[in-house]
């Protein structure tokens, strides 16, 4: 027995190392490799039906990881609404997972998250309809080849990841304390690559790089989950953020075709990618904590180096910008 439970630890040990290991050096964790890997010895499966009798909502959810997201709460018995900017691509969608699902419930809602009235029409409607949420998945997300505004002046990575995220939480915010729900950001590794810019937040300065609108976007999600966090704490909500590793998905190949092409057979399938983003939604463990950035059912840094790492006053900065743009105050 004492043998047995010293090789248990060792195991874990070991097991953890790796997977720092695997972590830091980008490619083995966030690639197929690392899933399979990590999968051996990280936390337990929910139970089948952890979610059953539960409401879900997943913006982004005709395709990619928001498709994989739906198919994996579904499974788990969650009600789930698939938030979309197409109705017709959404309820192509739906077919899709139902195909894999049959008892699936699902509902087709068209929302475009980057846009404001958009957004706000869509809370009304399910807040007047529903009296609770169990989870909130903010998964929408775009990258743009050059800057674009949205009609209510909003440059668009911001509105989509940022702006349209922050007004449906605030305005979803009753049902989620009925439900004592969690919001889950998905956002990416990405954001590793920058600090907190809340000095141009717009991206109107200098010579315009969806990529860097992208990395800057989710460096914001990653903050205002912990601010979130912090405020929803008193109802009983949980908020977290999460990063998928590379998947194949159509916003990888349309976005980043070279990237795609190179690293095609090592990328991780979309379910594998959304995998933490069920767990984070159905594991008790996710409840434990709140706040946290996770990777592969794992809490990891936010921060790599010092040059990224943001003050209070701009932590503070970027919450006065969404209750600024938005107009809601949480």
């Amino acid at each position: 027995m004492a043998g047995d439970f010293l090789d248990t630890r060792i195991g874990k040990g070991i097991g953890r190392i790796v997977d720092t290991v695997m972590d830091r050096t980008i490619v083995p964790g966030y690639t197929k490799i690392g899933f399979a890997v990590r999968s051996r010895f990280w936390p337990a499966d929910p139970p089948p039906d952890a979610l059953e009798g539960c409401t879900a909502v997943v913006t982004g959810a005709n395709s990619g990881l928001g498709k994989a997201a739906v198919g994996g709460l579904a499974a788990l018995g969650a009600t789930v609404h698939m938030v979309v900017r197409d109705a017709a691509k959404g309820a192509a969608a739906r077919d899709e997972v139902l195909a894999e699902h049959p008892d699936a419930h699902l509902e087709v809602q068209e929302c475009d998250v980057s846009d404001l009235t958009s957004v706000r029409a869509f809370a009304e409607k399910f807040a007047a309809e529903h009296g609770s949420l169990d989870v909130l998945v903010h998964n929408a997300g775009t990258l743009p080849p050059e800057r674009a505004e949205t009609a209510d002046g909003n440059e668009i990575t911001l509105a989509t990841h940022v702006l349209g995220p922050f007004l449906l939480t605030a305005l979803l915010r009753p049902a989620l304390a009925a439900a004592r729900g969690r919001v889950v950001f998905v956002t990416s590794g990405g954001m590793y690559t920058s600090g907190l810019r809340t000095d141009d937040p717009q991206y109107a300065d200098g010579e315009y790089s969806g990529a860097r609108a992208y990395a800057r976007t989710k460096r914001m999600q990653v903050v205002l989950a912990q601010e979130w966090a912090r405020r929803l704490g008193p109802d009983g909500v949980v908020a977290h953020s999460t990063h998928p590793g590379w998947a194949d998905t159509p916003g990888v190949t349309a976005s980043l075709p070279g990237f795609n092409k190179v690293m095609g057979p090592l990328l991780r399938t979309p379910e594998q990618g959304a995998d933490t983003v069920v767990w984070l939604a159905a594991a008790p463990e996710a409840t434990r904590l709140t706040g946290r950035f996770w990777h592969d059912r794992r809490p990891r840094p936010t921060h790599f180096g010092p040059w990224t790492k943001e003050t209070a006053d701009q932590r503070a900065a970027l919450w006065d910008l969404c209750v600024a743009r938005t107009g809601v105050e949480p």
